[in-house]
């Protein structure tokens, strides 16, 4: 199962063509409400309903964590305790964790990146000298996937269907989708 975190603010290309990739690929996928709500609004104040409230989710199941991206939404992830001590414990586990655009500074900021090649939104990674972010549209080390920013939401999706299920699938997924 795939979890991916809403809190108002966020990205909508950044959160959605995931979903919508990853239901493709025949993947299951969650969207969880950090906010308490499970109507939450993206940045650009198009309504959501997360599939789960936080509180109400056993992530038990995991197979991978995704974060999308967004202001103030990245800002409002980060300041949910329970979500960063899921996201350490699910790394300590090796359960896969993607987030893309600014929400990578999350994992930064709880260590998750050091010595580790990420991307992330031109801007966000000063601040982050234990982290080589390299400005590509998507990179995986180990467990980690980021992604640069909504133009990437597809090849993030990808990178995501790629290592859940294959390569293969993302590309068939991707062509069929006409990118």
């Amino acid at each position: 199962m795939v979890y991916l975190f809403l809190a108002d603010g966020f990205e909508t290309i950044e959160a959605l063509t995931p979903v919508d990739m990853l239901r493709r690929a025949d993947i299951p996928v969650t969207t969880v409400s950090v906010t308490g709500n499970p109507v939450v609004t993206c940045a650009h104040n198009v309504p959501v309903k997360a599939d789960m409230l936080f509180a109400d989710t056993d992530f038990s199941d995991a197979d991978m964590l995704v974060l999308p991206g967004g202001v103030p939404g990245t800002g409002n992830l980060a300041k949910f305790a329970p979500l960063a001590d899921l996201l350490l414990q699910a790394n300590r586990k090796g359960i896969w964790i993607a987030a893309i655009c600014a929400a990578p500074t999350i994992l930064a900021s709880l260590g998750l990146l050091e010595g580790k090649n990420a991307t992330v939104y031109p801007g966000c990674e000063n601040g982050f000298n234990n982290v080589n972010f390299t400005g590509g549209k998507v990179e995986q080390a180990g467990n980690i996937i980021t992604g640069k920013g909504p133009g990437c939401s597809h090849l993030f999706a990808a990178a995501i269907i790629s290592v859940l299920k294959s390569k293969g699938l993302s590309d068939n997924i991707l062509q069929a989708m006409q990118f």
